[in-house]
């Protein structure tokens, strides 16, 4: 090979190597935000250089935008010269600048192999991080550590290549050098085989709750409608009460148990769409039945507004109806009085509908973060407001799955707009 073509190699190597490393860095970044529930993660990593010098930031999950990510990262130059050199996870107090996506604390996780320090993972969580959490972080930095020791060392033995072809010079270490890329070929190997059976394990273990929560639940809930509609006339007053909350606490934990199934299965690209036709008002009004248990005891007016004459139209009938069911119920929760208005039309093809409520409102910091599975927006509010902090999540990922789109517009105390398009086929 002349020195030209040598050269040309070598570059498209490095061009390769690169985007290799941007890409396994982005994917460990979004992979950290949904091991800690919808924090922030940034990864610093660098290319060689001197290494003593912090490494620059390579990529970040988590933020709105990339301007947001850069401010963190600036915020955590503390954290990352904290890290330098160090080879174990460490623990931080949390920075407000973070927001409550950082609130529970921060983890730094070096990128080390051997004595070669790369980098590392900064994560911030919502919420106090269990040592399986830490866990998981730590098998994701191991993984992004070998890739860069990986590129690192193939760069080395690029270079040492064109030496011995041209002299030869550097055996031993090429030889060395390859056999160090080979072994880490085999445990790049084995680590996505273990993740590959952390997967296999979480999807088992969904539906293994599926089957074992499910039924029972359902034989508990039908077995204490059965007891209400039989019993009415033998009942005290303070039984029919008391069985009421449990059939209420059952129904609503068995839906919840289906918004973790029916996001699993989403993520999973199991969940089909089925399409047929659809009486919008129809649906509206089923819904609006449907979470009046919500509304008792608040004084809270329903307003619906629908452009006349309102077609029907062709959509999937039951995401439609969790999708309103969610927001709806959702609207409910925060209000606690005044009035929920509802709008929809049909227009080029597509359902817009909007639930404007006069609730409690979202902070501008929260807009985000409330699409996050599981995400209160504090420790209060969980206590006061009941739920999981799943509705919005799967509201927007039943959206997506409909090739949708939703806005959210909230001021603290005036109340929450969220906005759904939907592609229809109206019918006339």
């Amino acid at each position: 090979m002349n020195h030209a073509t040598r050269q040309d190699a070598e570059r498209g190597s490095a061009a390769e190597l690169s985007q290799g490393i941007a890409q396994g860095a982005r994917a460990a970044a979004s992979r950290s935000v949904e091991v800690v529930g919808g924090g922030l993660a940034l990864l610093f990593a660098r290319s060689g250089g001197d290494d003593s010098t912090p490494p620059p930031l390579r990529a970040a999950a988590g933020f709105p935008t990339p301007t947001s990510a850069r401010q963190a990262a600036e915020a955590l130059q503390a954290v990352l010269h904290d890290l330098l050199g160090r080879r174990d996870a460490t623990t931080f107090a949390p920075l407000d600048s973070l927001g409550v996506r950082g609130a529970g604390g921060i983890v730094g996780i070096p990128l080390c192999v051997g004595n070669r320090w790369h980098g590392a993972l900064i994560v911030a969580a919502p919420a106090a991080l269990a040592d399986p959490a830490v866990q998981a972080l730590e098998h994701v930095a191991e993984i992004v550590a070998i890739r860069l020791d990986h590129a690192l060392l193939v760069r080395r033995l690029i270079e040492l290549s064109g030496v011995a072809e041209e002299k030869e010079a550097k055996s031993d270490e090429i030889l060395k050098l390859s056999e160090a890329l080979f072994a880490q070929d085999i445990e790049l190997r084995r680590s996505s085989e273990q993740l590959g059976k952390i997967e296999k394990l979480k999807n088992d273990f969904i539906e293994k709750m599926s089957r074992e929560l499910r039924a029972p639940l359902n034989n508990i809930i039908e077995a204490v409608i059965s007891v209400l509609a039989s019993e009415t006339d033998s009942l005290s007053e303070e039984s029919r009460l008391s069985l009421r909350g449990a059939l209420d606490e059952g129904t609503g934990f068995l839906r919840t148990l289906q918004n973790i199934l029916d996001l699993w299965r989403i993520k999973q690209g199991e969940l089909p769409v089925e399409t047929q036709d659809v009486n919008f008002r129809e649906v509206l009004e089923e819904v609006t039945f449907s979470v009046q248990d919500a509304f008792e005891g608040k004084p809270i007016v329903i307003d619906r507004n629908l452009d006349e004459p309102f077609p029907k139209i062709r959509t999937d009938l039951a995401k439609l109806h969790q999708i309103l069911y969610l927001l709806l119920d959702n609207a409910a929760k925060f209000t606690p009085k005044g009035k929920i208005d509802i709008e929809a039309s049909v227009c080029e093809g597509r359902l817009f509908c909007s639930i404007r409520d006069t609730g409690i409102g979202i902070a501008p910091d929260d807009k985000e973060a409330v699409f996050d599975e599981f995400f209160q927006v504090d420790d209060a509010s969980s206590s006061r407001y009941r739920g999981a902090g799943l509705g919005l999540a799967l509201v927007r990922d039943l959206v997506t799955l409909l090739d949708g789109s939703l806005t959210l517009q909230s001021e603290i105390g005036e109340g929450t707009t969220v906005t759904i398009a939907l592609p229809v086929h109206a019918l006339g």
